[in-house]
């Protein structure tokens, strides 16, 4: 018979006029790795901070090793041999790797520093798990894959009996992904209990033992991976059958609306390429292929050393974002929460943070509170951003939700061309399929779209044509009918 390592027992969690939790029941056997799903807001983070200690519940109790909790602290928490790695890393960037698995609880040789002795005991942790790393290195010089297996060792060592993964693989290339997928394997044979987070579906069926679902703050069910199918999962999660992974847009391709000839700067060398009327334009290729800092340049965030550029016929050269905002090119960038959005305001100060020349008189220059709230209103029922009222501080809301509130503030701009950098990453896939739809309707409209996507599943199925990035240039154009995984991996590990 399994023995139950974790058990929660009509936990919920209230906030005025909100149940973030609401009479949550289920187990984790010891020794199963066991996924939590759910679209955003629907309680897995605040979950995860009840069995942590960050949060207190308002109810219920938590089983842990056979001893019942009312809530636990902190310090409490991980006593008991409970961890977690969250997708925003914890570690010193400047310390080593050493140092940050033991920061915290140093050896110490009389006053000083047992740098050797916490060496040695860093590379018997590297043996234990397979792990080819200098662990003198300093963090900062890590990829993200080797730092994130920093974060699982710092956790191993302290012998966490359940190690809780929130997003792992969100930063993560699909090489790094692989790497990732054999250190947990490793775990899997040690026997260690482990609650995986993730809005890749993909994942959960190829690591997970059983999986629990929450909506909107409420469990729902619990099954194991052999009886449930990824269709049956996301109903689960969504609360009913979405058609397809991704919207047939059948975008018609007008006119040249930008066109980008010779383009160079310190991270790209001469990129040209041109963008239609009413198509997606998906930019695929790997971590530092330099796709981010193509669409940087075209917004002005980047300067540019030499190239040119033309905007409906006209040349165009932006110094600064706003003078793109003003041209009618618009971003989303991949970093939401330190470029999207203003985390500490709420989601009206954020939405017509754009436009508040639209919404403020000609004459005084003071705004127009109704002519705001207007604006507002519109894209928190056109985006379904779960929220009480518009006055939420955007750092309260759920990634996804987050999300909405990026493409709402330049929706609100009308902007010709909108710029998707990793439109979903970190989203659920109810909220994936509303953002996918939004863009079909946005193309539509006869609006362009450039996106840039490292899910290749999404940049095959939303693209009307590809290009792919490699080493700062263009490896090549790939039209609909040319679209592969392996064509687009030949593209972009072309030097």
């Amino acid at each position: 018979m399994k023995k139950t390592l974790l058990k929660i027992n009509h936990i919920a969690k209230y906030y005025p006029g909100v149940k973030a939790l609401d009479d949550i029941n289920f187990e984790v056997y010891e020794g199963e790795t066991h996924a939590i799903c759910g679209e955003n807001g629907a309680g897995k983070s605040t979950f995860i901070k009840i069995i942590t200690g960050a949060i207190t519940p308002s109810k219920g109790t938590i089983e842990f090793n056979g001893n019942v909790y009312d809530h636990l602290m902190p310090p409490e928490a991980m006593d008991l041999g409970i961890a977690v790695i969250y997708q925003e890393f914890s570690l010193i960037p400047y310390l080593s790797v050493a140092e940050n698995i033991f920061y915290g609880r140093e050896i110490r040789k009389g006053c000083l520093l047992d740098r050797a002795k916490m060496n040695d005991m860093a590379r018997i942790l590297c043996k234990e798990m397979d792990v080819n790393l200098d662990i003198e290195a300093r963090v900062c010089d890590l990829g993200v894959a080797y730092q994130q297996i920093v974060e699982i060792m710092k956790a191993v060592s302290r012998k966490a009996k359940l190690l809780i993964m929130d997003e792992p693989t969100a930063p993560l290339t699909l090489n790094e992904t692989q790497i990732f997928f054999s250190i947990v394997r490793k775990l899997q044979k040690d026997g260690v209990t482990i609650i995986f987070i993730s809005h890749r579906l993909e994942e959960i069926f190829e690591l997970c033992h059983r999986v629990t679902v929450f909506c909107d703050g409420k469990y729902v069910a619990t099954k194991t991976i052999a009886e449930i199918d990824k269709k049956q999962l996301i109903s689960f999660m969504v609360g009913r059958e979405l058609a397809d992974d991704y919207p047939n847009p059948h975008n018609k391709k007008g006119e040249v609306v930008l066109k980008v000839e010779h383009v160079t700067n310190r991270s790209i060398r001469d990129v040209s390429f041109a963008l239609y009327r009413g198509e997606i334009l998906g930019c695929g290729g790997l971590v530092g292929a330099g796709r981010t800092e193509l669409v940087r340049a075209i917004f002005g965030a980047d300067p540019l050393e030499s190239g040119t550029m033309f905007l409906k016929g006209r040349q165009y050269r932006p110094r600064l974002p706003g003078d793109a905002l003003q041209a009618g090119i618009g971003l989303i960038p991949e970093d939401r929460k330190n470029q999207g959005v203003i985390l500490g305001l709420s989601i009206k100060e954020n939405m017509v943070y754009s436009v508040l020349d639209r919404c403020c008189t000609k004459l005084f220059s003071y705004i127009l509170t109704d002519k705001e709230t207007a604006y507002v209103n519109k894209y928190i029922k056109e985006l379904n951003i779960k929220t009480p009222d518009a006055s939420q501080l955007v750092r309260n809301l759920s990634g996804g939700n987050q999300q909405k509130v990026v493409l709402g503030k330049m929706l609100a701009t009308e902007c010709d061309i909108l710029i998707f950098d990793e439109p979903t990453r970190g989203i659920d896939v109810g909220a994936k399929y509303e953002i996918y739809q939004l863009m079909c309707n946005i193309a539509k409209q006869g609006k362009s779209i450039i996106m840039i996507s490292s899910e290749m599943p999404e940049l095959i199925g939303m693209s009307d044509r590809i290009i792919v990035m490699s080493g700062g240039s263009i490896a090549g154009e790939l039209m609909k009918k040319e679209f592969s995984q392996e064509r687009i991996l030949e593209l972009a590990s072309t030097h």
